[in-house]
């Protein structure tokens, strides 16, 4: 089993379904995307770089799918949280139910086209 597989795992169950959903999605809509383990968590590289991964907020008690090249996003930039942050942006879910896949999808194909 890969690092970032052991490591969503190893989180609560509640997030635990929201991470593998994500990724779940994130492998659908760009299945060249690879799922690696760094900095402590799970990251998906698209063409050798950094393309986005998946937060565990505790806090918030939520988790968020942040984007490397966030700020450049267009769509849904209402439903970016962008506070705080120069380049990162991010889509964050607390529960399952609160998942749009029409916007997760998007901004998805979005992100992967700041790669081209």
């Amino acid at each position: 089993m890969k690092p970032a597989e052991e490591y969503i795992l190893k989180q609560p169950e509640h997030f635990q379904m929201i991470m593998m959903y994500l990724c779940a999605v994130v492998e659908q809509v760009i299945p060249e995307a690879e799922l690696l383990f760094k900095w402590h968590m799970p990251f998906y590289y698209y063409k050798k770089k950094p393309l986005c991964y998946v937060n565990v907020l505790k806090k918030e008690n939520a988790i968020d799918l942040c984007f490397m090249k966030g700020h450049l996003i267009k769509k849904h930039k209402d439903k970016m949280i962008d506070k705080d942050r120069k380049l990162v942006a991010s889509l964050r879910y607390a529960d399952l139910k609160s998942i749009d896949n029409k916007v997760l999808k998007e901004v998805l194909l979005e992100a992967k086209s700041l790669y081209l």
